[in-house]
């Protein structure tokens, strides 16, 4: 099923909603839960009567049904107790670490890499990206997460698979600007992680069909840069899978339901693939030609992910943003 929130002026959760899996109608689904974040804190309650609304709607008979409109929906989750991403693509950390000329670590391929980002207000999936300093860098980074149940501490990599109970699309907002300052303090990131942006629609694994597997979701993250291509790296190429990285999230502590991680930027070796992030394409840049082009974003440019099955249907709805000067 496809999960999703209505923006409400009540409540900065907004309220649960139901969607088709053709993205085209939804039906109110706050007689279960009031909202994605409580659902997710009683999902072995919930989950029969979500499925069951879900299974009406698909089949036309769900009462009170009603057409999809983009910029109804906030981010899936507005808002909940864990925004852990993680950095699962090795080729993006090899590209990022060399564009501020900074070793990698010596666990690069053993021990994934996290940080805690913003968790209680994510952008809507719509909704401009803030930017006051154009100095500090603004660039998006496409990304694929789950949403855990309750996670005991000390879970083990394969324990931890059990526990994802949906899979969401994440626009991981970055500043690049301030991030070399902060991490040679030792002490980041903070202030260059501002709030991200997840994808209109969380899905259960049964949505992702065969392309799940191993952990990881074997398909393609389509972004498109000012309207125009920019990449398709295919986000199955994790090194790390999410059960990995949600043990290590877990490593000393439990992780509260509804927990959002990330698998960090979606990255591929084959340049062809385009990228998912606006460093790697200027560290590409100045590996194949010596000199940097691409600037960072500027008021008015615009950002677009979306993932979409064999079949060609979209997945998650979009991510589809612009940057506004504040």
């Amino acid at each position: 099923m496809k999960l999703g929130s209505l923006k409400s002026s009540q409540s900065m959760d907004g309220e649960l909603c139901v969607i088709s899996r053709d993205l085209k109608t939804a039906v109110k689904a706050t007689a279960i839960a009031p909202s994605l974040r409580e659902a997710m804190e009683k999902w072995s309650e919930k989950e029969a009567s979500l499925k069951k609304l879900s299974d009406d709607l698909n089949a036309g008979k769900a009462t009170g049904a009603f057409a999809v409109k983009e910029g109804d929906f906030h981010s899936a989750l507005p808002r909940t107790w864990l925004f852990a991403d993680g950095s699962a693509f090795i080729y993006h950390i090899k590209l990022v670490r060399m564009a501020r000329k900074a070793p990698l670590p010596e666990t690069l391929s053993t021990v994934p890499l996290m940080y805690q980002g913003e968790c209680g207000q994510f952008l809507a999936p719509t909704e401009d990206i803030p930017q006051r300093d154009f100095a500090h860098g603004t660039d998006f980074e496409g990304e694929v997460g789950v949403v855990t149940d309750f996670v005991p501490m000390g879970v083990t990599p394969d324990e931890a698979l059990k526990f994802i109970r949906l899979y969401v699309l994440i626009n991981d907002v970055s500043l690049r600007g301030l991030i070399p300052e902060e991490l040679a303090a030792g002490f980041g990131f903070f202030q260059s992680k501002p709030a991200s942006a997840l994808a209109p629609f969380a899905v259960t694994a049964d949505e992702l069909g065969e392309a799940l597997k191993d952990g990881r979701i074997h398909l393609p993250l389509n972004v498109k840069y000012n309207g125009e291509f920019f990449g398709k790296a295919n986000a199955g190429a994790m090194h790390f899978h999410f059960g990995q990285l949600i043990a290590h999230a877990a490593k000393t502590r439990n992780l509260a339901a509804g927990s959002v991680i990330g698998s960090g930027t979606v990255s591929n070796e084959d340049h062809a693939n385009g990228s998912s992030c606006l460093a790697e394409k200027r560290m590409i840049e100045q590996i194949d030609t010596g000199a940097i082009k691409t600037p960072f974003m500027k008021s008015g440019d615009t950002v677009e992910m979306e993932m979409f099955n064999a079949k060609g249907e979209s997945i998650f709805g979009r991510i589809f943003q612009k940057v506004k000067a504040v």
